[in-house]
């Protein structure tokens, strides 16, 4: 599916290194062609030390911005003259939006996108602060924006990571940096050890998987934890993608619990910046998600 491309083009593209293998191309093509939008949006390999170059090269050339993946979302937040709440608060950018005064304004979209893709699956996140905390797995860069997603909900995570003392250094990071740029009281945050989260389940209303445990090609594809200590209103979310249904959902599924694959956040966190670069809304339906998973079983 190709749209028309003339001269007036609107631009946008993935800065980072490598890209080869994002999907964001096929996805916002996809919505261009569908949308009858006159656009674009490529693929940009950017070498190390040449970020803050490529990015003005981009605002010289007529781009309306860019996504920002590995290893450039610091650099994306230090670049960028304004920033969104959570993007001040996360302290990196996944989303640049060039402005017409020459301005650069950065956008954390990822928590935006779990929070849709929780909501397409049936999962209120309204009602969760009554049911109880959220159990977050993992300590990196996707912990932190889904942790703060679910805090500005009002929903208290509790934090498990292989490594204690990140999962602690994580907490202690997101509560002074709420206290600065947010101004209001945090939701609470905790930790419980890796070793024991299994057996605690039934003390929370979710559970998110962030690591890379059950990715195909990742430390530990076969991770498939005990759910039988969850309590029967446990919604369980992966944002592993590859494969779509990994070791932990299937034992959610076993076990009769609600399910949230990855590929929803996926596609729902690229929805504010094509609105931003390409003045129009795109939707995640039936269509988008067949068209990605077809590109994915490519």
């Amino acid at each position: 599916m190709i749209g028309r491309i003339t001269g007036a083009a609107r631009l946008a593209g993935v800065i980072g290194r490598p890209v080869s293998h994002s999907l964001s191309p096929i996805l916002h093509n996809y919505w261009l062609a569908r949308l009858g939008v006159d656009g674009a949006y490529v693929p940009l390999p950017v070498a190390s030390g040449r970020f803050v170059d490529a990015v003005r090269g981009l605002q010289a050339a007529g781009f309306r911005g860019a996504n920002v993946t590995i290893p450039y979302k610091e650099e994306a937040y230090a670049l960028a003259d304004s920033l969104d709440p959570l993007a001040r608060v996360a302290g990196s950018v996944n989303t640049l939006i060039f402005r017409d005064d020459g301005g650069v304004h950065g956008a954390s979209t990822d928590g935006f996108g779990f929070l849709a893709s929780l909501e397409d699956a049936g999962v209120d996140v309204k009602t969760l602060p009554g049911k109880g905390p959220a159990l977050l797995l993992g300590a990196g860069g996707a912990a932190r924006s889904v942790a703060l997603a679910l805090l500005e909900r009002g929903v208290a995570v509790c934090v498990s990571n292989r490594t204690d003392e990140r999962a602690r250094a994580l907490v202690e990071e997101l509560g002074a940096a709420w206290s600065e740029h947010v101004g209001a009281a945090c939701p609470e945050l905790s930790v419980i050890p890796w070793d024991a989260w299994q057996s605690e389940l039934n003390g929370f209303s979710l559970l998110v998987n962030s690591t890379s445990l059950g990715m195909h090609g990742g430390p530990d594809e076969a991770f498939a934890p005990d759910l039988g200590a969850a309590g029967d209103d446990l919604a369980v979310s992966d944002i592993v993608y590859v494969p779509l249904e990994t070791g932990l959902l299937r034992a959610a599924r076993a076990r009769g619990l609600r399910t949230v694959g990855g590929l929803g956040m996926l596609l729902h966190q690229a929805r504010p910046g094509f609105r931003a670069w390409f003045g129009a809304e795109a939707t995640v339906d039936a269509a988008t998600v067949a068209h990605v998973m077809a590109a994915l079983k490519r």
